[in-house]
Parts: C-alpha cells; sequence; structure tokens
C-alpha cells in the first residue's frame, strides 16, 4: 500500500505529464503564433519544475541536513550526500529561467514584425500570403 508521500509525489508527476501534454498538445495544434509562444513558454516552465523535483532525489518530505560534527568521517560525509538536495538541478534551473526568458522576448519581438509585415498571426494565413507574394509558386 502506498503511503501519503508516494500519493503526493504521483499525484504530482500527473500533473506534471498532464501539462507538458497540454503544452505540447497547444505548440503543434494552434495556428496562432501567440499562443505557439505561450505553450512553448509553458512547456519549458513545467520543465523547469521537474529539474527541481530531480534535485529532491524523489523524497518527501525533504529536510535540510544539518552537520553537527566538525571533523566528519566517511559514514557521515555519505549520510549527508543521501540525505541532502542536489544543488545542481536548481542552479541549472535559474540559469534556464534566464535563457527562455530572453528567448521568449525574442520570438514575441519577431510575433510583432510578423503582425506589421503580413497584418495576422495565423501561420496558415501567413503561408497563404507568401504563396501569393511568389505568385502562386510552391
Amino acid at each position: 500500500m502506498m503511503g501519503i508521500g508516494e500519493v503526493f509525489w504521483l499525484y504530482i508527476w500527473l500533473i506534471i505529464m498532464a501539462n507538458m501534454g497540454l503544452a505540447i498538445y497547444g505548440l503543434i495544434m494552434r495556428p496562432n503564433i501567440l499562443k505557439k509562444i505561450a505553450c512553448l513558454t509553458v512547456l519549458a516552465d513545467t520543465s523547469f519544475i521537474v529539474l527541481a523535483f530531480i534535485g529532491y532525489r524523489f523524497k518527501y518530505p525533504v529536510s535540510p541536513y544539518i552537520m553537527t560534527n566538525w571533523a566528519p568521517n566517511n559514514a557521515t560525509i555519505t549520510h549527508f550526500i543521501s540525505e541532502s538536495v542536489d544543488p545542481l538541478p536548481p542552479t541549472l534551473t535559474i540559469t534556464a529561467v534566464v535563457i527562455n526568458l530572453s528567448i521568449t522576448i525574442l520570438l514575441v519581438f519577431l510575433a510583432i514584425r510578423l503582425y506589421e509585415v503580413y497584418g495576422t498571426l495565423d501561420v496558415k494565413k501567413i503561408a497563404m500570403i507568401k504563396k501569393e507574394l511568389r505568385g502562386g509558386e510552391k
């Protein structure tokens, strides 16, 4: 039988996977460029949550480990490594958030330019306009 901690983690992972699925669906199926940018941002933010959860080593609840021994031995260090939160995923997440923000700003700027040039943000309509501008060629 599953304890409350396992049920909690299962619930969180199901919500994360549903969120990723909806973001990928919106990214593929929606023709509006702004909706695609929003879905891409949701997908990136969901992956950041996955990275944060990976750092917790799938244990609940996680409490900070405090070393009281100033001269640790191998057993203390091994216990510390098994109980502490991995610092690398949060570090990578902070870096990825900054990169995601700059990429989102760039994509929104490009969407604004597309709207100024074509008068629409619908990918299908932009393709039709480009086809007409080329003289109906493929």
